[in-house]
């Protein structure tokens, strides 16, 4: 049987009842780092007695065969990450994948998840939302994913690295739109938390100080759609509010978040009419 258990994303207060008992029974523990493994388990209380091997993204094809092996002799296979569920952005989808072949028997003890606790402090609708885990580490590839969640409208899950987080908030920031309310959420569950609220460019000014801890992104989907994004549109519309009065910069950023598409966008639709011989 392979076992996948959720560890503490925080305190090891929070592990389930049943991890204990898993790791005093499993014949092998897989554990992403074993270091942490022994700390959570002295935490716990517990005496792992079982063969105890790593299992973490440098060594996960080459250790995958022998631990099937284990599960086919009959043995009892815990496989735990540092922190939350393994195979959600951790190792372990290999070993699942390669028991699932064989038709062995697998099961899960579920734990703290750092995806669904992010998601329900954030403050943003729940009733659908996708996980994107970690957006690409390279600028361009980065914002081309982005671009191509631009008009997702399901709640956003993302996973960052603090020091990539004030980047990534400013990418999302552009390809988003700079209102789109998002959370930052900042070591759940830990002596530190803290989760920040805001539009996608506040956040973004925010982080650029600089951000500590593990990082969730939860950003909202794209909103209801009442004007529409060609270029002649936007600036047609940003033209309109101008005639009642609003001022330029004002009537930008709101064709913007009405029609979920960034601010750049909507001021070069607006350059481009002028400069074509289009009255304002």
């Amino acid at each position: 049987m392979l076992v996948l258990a959720g560890t503490p994303i925080g305190r090891p207060a929070d592990a389930p009842a049943r991890l204990a008992e898993e790791l005093a029974g499993a014949d092998v523990v897989a554990a992403e780092d074993t270091r942490r493994l022994r700390r959570l388990a002295a935490d716990l209380g517990v005496e792992v007695a079982g063969r105890v091997v790593s299992y973490f993204e440098g060594n996960e094809s080459a250790r995958t065969p022998s631990l099937v092996e284990a599960l086919e002799r009959g043995e009892r296979v815990l496989l735990v990450s540092d922190a939350g569920m393994p195979s959600v952005s951790d190792p372990g989808f290999r070993l699942v994948a390669a028991a699932v072949a064989r038709e062995l028997p697998v099961t899960a003890v579920p734990g703290p998840s750092a995806v669904l606790t992010a998601l329900a402090v954030s403050g943003l609708p729940v009733d659908r939302f996708c996980f994107e885990g970690f957006l690409p580490r390279k600028a361009g590839e980065r914002s081309h994913r982005l671009d191509g969640l631009r008009d997702e409208p399901r709640t956003m899950v993302f996973f960052e690295s603090p020091h990539r987080t004030a980047a990534t908030l400013a990418a999302m920031a552009e390809s988003f739109g700079p209102e789109r309310r998002a959370a930052v959420c900042r070591e759940l569950t830990k002596t530190h938390e803290e989760v920040r609220r805001a539009g996608l460019a506040d956040l973004a000014a925010w982080a650029a100080d600089g951000v500590r801890g593990e990082v969730t992104l939860v950003v909202e989907g794209a909103g209801r759609v009442d004007v529409p994004a060609d270029p002649a549109s936007l600036a047609a519309s940003v033209a309109a509010k101008e005639s009642a009065g609003v001022p330029r910069k004002e009537a930008i950023l709101d064709v913007a978040r009405r029609a979920g598409r960034p601010k750049r966008e909507v001021y070069d639709a607006v350059v481009a009419h002028k400069q074509s011989g289009g009255t304002r």
